[in-house]
């Protein structure tokens, strides 16, 4: 590829210059391609998803109780008795071993959470058949008590939750929370054009794009991580939050490409600074968070202030399925804000909800979230689909009866042997290593230029530098090895980086991905020496 074509791919997101680079891979008849540039991780939780099924065969057998003169016609969940039917039901096959897990998954979350069965019956039943509108819209009450018991697990390090419980509103995904998130901050006046918010970079590139749309028209303050300090933030960096213009701070934690949490000491400094300064906003992105050691989300420091979003997207292996919640605490600055606000706005804001509320200004945030979805005309369609939700609450189950952990430590230790072998034998010392607590290591951002002066010198890879576009790499990989990896700079990361998914390829693939980019790198090492 020539460098004018180099050029004008560099001014693309990342996620479509990856098009552009599996074109040219497959284009590559040396090498069969592995494509480690997308987040897709290459498993699935096998056992929740066994659990789903078997409740949809039983909840058909429900069904096809009514409408038995017709051909292919089955009614709805039927209260009166379905505890027993079930009973009857789980006798029936008592060998198959999916539907047992299903019936120890129910038997915990009644035991657990104190729900009546047959009621917990009725909304699983009535879910997965998808037969009903979700109500409650924002989410089915048993499975909002069950991702928030989740969510309390996974967020808090094990520890103590806040006193005050969140409101969650289960949604298509992480993006879709994005999006959603975004759209109602502009709506209920927190945000405006011209305003400006912060984000932790390096990040996941639609929270630098999404800003600077006309939608929006945000203005960026960027708080940088420190890649020779473990892509942590600096104190001085921090700092910048003081700044009264900063309306919000945007962080996606683990981070993305890094795969970093942020300490405890950081968090603290940000939830300190959310509360002297009363009125900023806070978003953390945190669905890497279950990849990490006692994981603490920014939600569970600064509460009142945090909007919480989390994607079970990764960590259950299942993009596809697009599950996501917002969790916004009961006692939060937005309901607050919105009861401040001045006489224009409040006006503007009842004729916005008045079509569904008698009294649309005592309306929460949370459920102003759910309206704005559906531009508020389609309030009452709102909400994810009900077999979603239950494939959500089948997922949370698992990781919550799983008291040994063993489901997660083995999706830990799988992307941790991948990690080691990428960093296997490399000149100089890795950013991180396997012992590092922050470490997520779903990613990882591999430094060109550091590459070429442990394995050369400083002045080869200034050369480099000098001689040729950052793109120019990760083009090599895919042009001449079929490696897909998506360029850092893409997510304000260093401009000579690429980051690699350490989730969606084997370990295997991670050990000739090392040894292929060694290839590109003494590839121009020789054109550097025929200067």
């Amino acid at each position: 590829m020539d460098k004018s074509e180099e050029q004008k791919l560099s001014t693309l997101s990342p996620f479509e210059v990856k098009n552009k680079l599996i074109e040219l891979a497959n284009k590559c008849h040396d090498y069969s391609m592995i494509n480690a540039g997308r987040g897709n991780p290459n498993w699935v939780a096998t056992k929740p998803r066994e659990a789903f099924f078997h409740l949809g065969l039983f909840a058909l057998e429900e069904s096809k109780r009514h409408f038995k003169e017709l051909d292919g016609f089955g009614g709805q969940a039927e209260r009166n008795g379905i505890e027993v039917r079930f009973n009857d039901y789980l006798k029936r096959n008592k060998n198959v071993t999916g539907l047992q897990f299903l019936n120890e998954l129910f038997e915990f979350a009644i035991s657990t959470y104190n729900i009546e069965k047959d009621e917990l019956l009725v909304e699983w039943v009535d879910g997965i058949l998808a037969d009903n509108y979700p109500v409650p819209d924002r989410m089915l009450v048993h499975s909002e008590t069950i991702v928030h018991a989740y969510l309390m697990q996974e967020m808090c390090a094990g520890g103590t939750p806040p006193g005050t419980k969140f409101d969650l509103f289960a949604v298509e995904g992480g993006t879709a929370a994005m999006v959603y998130i975004f759209n109602s901050l502009k709506a209920n006046k927190f945000l405006k054009a011209g305003d400006t918010i912060a984000i932790g970079t390096p990040i996941f590139t639609p929270y630098i794009e999404m800003p600077g749309l006309k939608d929006y028209d945000l203005l960026l303050v960027e708080i940088t991580a420190d890649e020779n300090n473990g892509w942590q933030i600096p104190d001085s960096e921090i700092e910048k939050l003081r700044e009264k213009k900063i309306k919000a701070f945007f962080l996606v934690n683990p981070s993305n490409p890094p795969s970093v949490k942020l300490n405890e000491k950081t968090l603290d400094k940000i939830a300190a600074i959310a509360e002297e300064r009363k009125d900023l906003i806070l978003l953390t992105d945190d669905v890497y968070g279950t990849f990490t050691d006692n994981f603490i989300s920014l939600a569970m420091k600064a509460p009142r202030h945090a909007i919480l979003v989390y994607s079970f997207s990764k960590y259950f292996g299942a993009t596809g399925w697009r599950l996501g919640v917002i969790a916004i605490n009961e006692n939060n600055i937005y309901d607050e804000k919105l009861a401040g606000l001045n006489k224009t706005d409040k006006d503007e804001l009842k004729e916005r909800y008045s079509s569904i509320s008698l009294d649309p200004g005592s309306i929460k945030m949370i459920d102003r979230l759910v309206a704005d979805s559906r531009a508020v005309a389609l309030n009452h369609t709102a909400g994810l689909s009900t077999p979603q939700q239950i494939q959500m609450t089948m997922f949370s189950l698992s990781a919550l009866i799983d008291k040994e952990n063993r489901y997660k430590n083995d999706a830990k230790g799988m992307i941790k042997r991948r990690y080691e072998k990428i960093i296997e034998n490399l000149p100089g010392s890795p950013l991180i290593t396997t012992d590092d607590p922050n470490g997520a290591f779903y990613y990882i951002l591999i430094d060109f230029l550091k590459l070429a002066k442990d394995k050369y010198n400083q002045a080869f890879a200034d050369w480099i530098s000098e001689n040729y576009n950052p793109l120019d790499p990760v083009i090599k990989l895919a042009e001449e090895k079929a490696i897909i990896a998506m360029p850092g700079g893409g997510f304000d990361g260093p401009q000579w980086t690429y980051r690699l998914s350490l989730a969606n390829s084997f370990a295997e693939d991670f050990k000739k991905i090392r040894i292929l980019e060694f290839d590109i790198l003494d590839e121009y090492y020789a054109t550097y020496q025929d200067r």
